[in-house]
């Protein structure tokens, strides 16, 4: 039977301090020492739930190449949820006081780094399927849409004030909002007029469906993020005796964060919706009736998450050069 004795000592102060722990909280420590004891050895398929993550694809078509589609866009959502999680802890740090500078811009910096990811690979999708097989398969899906995506709407909501994703003919006068004034900038949102059918105007089926799931949790995530989405939690810092220009490296990692959001990615869904889908307006229903060529290209919309970043002149000329670059390839 081994004594005290046979154990290394950094081993008998861990016991103590988890002897320690346990009885703070009132527990046995040797009914947990039991339960390790017994327990079996963590594996990776179990730790990251791989059977059940490899189970998550079903196409409903007989096409091969949908499978494609369906895990692309369950990737996307997975970054989506990478850039959540920093928006959350960038929240919880501005609702503790304890927000940094520093901290803010390392949140800024990750969700830079996956929309970066997200951009490069898409042609992982756009070059990975046969067009033919998608617009057969792409019918299949009607109403759904990636213009459902929740997260990329709480991405938006998190990035900026509310005014800021109101559509533009709406955002002057919506500056300087209060929270009583949430409800109503909804029903301006950019992204409802993307989804309004080509020759009536009306709602489609893909946002009612939407509005339906989504508005409540949305609307309390506008709230919940009024005095901490990045655009304002940027503007509450202050950079007394900025030795490090941290100042200035965050207004440049918000610009990119602007470029990546609202310009890189969705430049890359216009290109593929180009590719796949460029006929008569009205005869593509496959986006779910999302009137898509004046809803994606930067340069329509202009989205801006933070236009005191900007110059004038980048603000007038906002997408234009993406977009001639990418889609004309003029130099």
């Amino acid at each position: 039977m081994p004594n005290t004795t046979d154990f290394k000592p950094e081993i008998l102060e861990k016991l103590d301090l988890l002897q320690k722990k346990y009885s703070d909280m009132g527990q046995d420590l040797s009914s947990y020492l039991d339960g390790l004891l017994y327990a079996d050895f963590l594996t990776y398929w179990d730790y990251i739930n791989l059977d059940t993550l490899l189970s998550l694809q079903q196409p409903i078509t007989p096409y091969p190449d949908e499978k494609v589609f369906i895990i692309y866009h369950q990737i996307t959502e997975l970054y989506f949820k990478l850039a959540i999680h920093e928006f959350d802890r960038i929240d919880e740090s501005v609702k503790s006081g304890i927000l940094t500078p520093k901290f803010l811009l390392e949140r800024v910096r990750r969700i830079n780094r996956y929309f970066e990811a997200l951009t490069s690979s898409f042609d992982i999708m756009v070059d990975g399927m046969d067009q033919g097989e998608f617009l057969k398969f792409r019918m299949s899906l009607l109403p759904a849409s990636g213009f459902q995506s929740a997260q990329y709407r709480k991405v938006e909501i998190f990035c900026t004030t509310l005014d800021r994703i109101a559509h533009k003919n709406h955002r002057e006068k919506f500056a300087g909002y209060s929270l009583k004034d949430i409800p109503l900038i909804f029903d301006h949102l950019y992204w409802r007029e993307g989804a309004s059918e080509l020759k009536s105007g009306s709602k489609t089926l893909t946002l009612k469906q939407f509005e339906k799931k989504y508005d409540e949790e949305l609307k309390e995530l506008a709230v919940k993020s009024f005095t901490s989405n990045v655009r304002a939690a940027a503007d509450s810092l202050e950079f007394s005796d900025d030795k490090t220009n941290i100042k200035e490296d965050l207004r440049q990692a918000m610009r990119w964060l602007d470029i990546n959001v609202n310009v890189n990615w969705t430049l890359a869904h216009y290109k593929s919706a180009v590719r796949y889908l460029q006929r008569d307006p009205e005869d593509i229903a496959a986006t779910g009736g999302t009137n898509w060529q004046k809803y994606l290209p930067p340069r329509f919309q202009k989205r801006i998450f933070f236009p005191e970043l900007w110059s004038d002149q980048e603000l007038e000329d906002w997408g234009k050069s993406w977009v001639s670059r990418e889609i004309f390839g003029i130099k």
